[in-house]
């Protein structure tokens, strides 16, 4: 049975939803973005609306935006926002953050789950830190090469690189999720958070949300579309509020395609739609 945090994940599991609360005020999604006593409330409403976890960030990872803060002021960020969340929920909290030094400090006030955008491969001290610590893992997609070829398929083998990793820290397989890391394979970016691919990072995206069965290998599959240029290259909508619609749809898609996590910055919405979507699934599976 697998597990992140409290939390049973995967298998004949219900599909679990993150919430996702940023407390970084360069987050590409500015709905998303809570300070001070917002903070308590955007996470109590997630509770009531269903969320399973809520995922905290404090520093933007998005490819395309200059974001880099100083690591002193994303563990600032996240040890106020871990605080206030503890007093005003039960939620089990995830830290999204690609740094020891913020890991550590989340995980010494409680947090029970790691998200790191970069696999355990960005920051050599991450592997000491959650070797002491033990906490979930949410492991994504993530290399420092240029990829070139089947970017499904060299996918699969970057998330199989962090699962080794996640084991010589003695991380039982029972407590990793994988992300595919959808919107994370771009031609250029503006910060080291992104795997550079020589072909069309919108293909690339679409391609692994169709094959997610294949990305599976015996881990519960995290999935994060929430609001993402993707989205918007479709729609054409350029302003990331106006993608809800669509990244509701995307995740449905998701849940049907064999996504076990999704992680979103519309508890409400989501929650319902996969609500349904999981109803269909269960049919598909059952051959029905």
């Amino acid at each position: 049975m697998n597990k992140l945090g409290p939390v049973n994940v995967g298998g004949t599991n219900p599909v679990r939803i993150m919430g996702i609360l940023n407390t970084s005020p360069e987050s590409f999604y500015k709905k998303s973005i809570k300070k001070g006593k917002e903070i308590a409330r955007a996470v109590q409403q997630m509770e009531q609306d269903g969320a399973d976890f809520v995922d905290v960030g404090a520093m933007s990872t998005a490819p395309y935006l200059t974001t880099l803060v100083s690591e002193k002021q994303e563990i600032k960020r996240i040890t106020d926002a871990v605080k206030q969340i503890q007093n005003a929920s039960n939620l089990p909290i995830s830290i999204d953050t690609c740094r020891s030094g913020v890991a550590k400090a989340a995980l010494d006030l409680g947090a029970d789950i790691i998200n790191d955008v970069t696999g355990l491969k960005y920051d050599k001290e991450m592997i000491n830190i959650i070797a002491k610590t033990q906490p979930s893992l949410v492991l994504c997609a993530y290399g420092k090469k240029l990829l070139r070829g089947n970017l499904v398929a060299q996918t699969k083998l970057l998330l199989k690189e962090s699962i080794t990793l996640a084991k010589s820290a003695g991380i039982p397989t029972k407590k990793i999720a994988l992300d595919p890391a959808v919107g994370f394979f771009r031609k250029t970016g503006k910060n080291p958070f992104y795997t550079k691919i020589n072909s069309d990072w919108y293909k690339r995206d679409l391609e692994i949300l169709q094959n997610l069965h294949f990305l599976k290998s015996n881990f519960p599959i995290l999935v994060s579309v929430s609001n993402k240029s993707f989205i918007g290259k479709i729609l054409n909508r350029q302003d990331p509020s106006d993608r809800i619609f669509g990244s509701v749809a995307a995740e449905v898609i998701s849940v049907l395609n064999g996504a076990d996590i999704i992680r979103t910055h519309n508890v409400r919405q989501t929650k319902d739609a996969i609500t349904i979507a999981e109803k269909f699934s269960r049919k598909f599976k059952k051959g029905l």
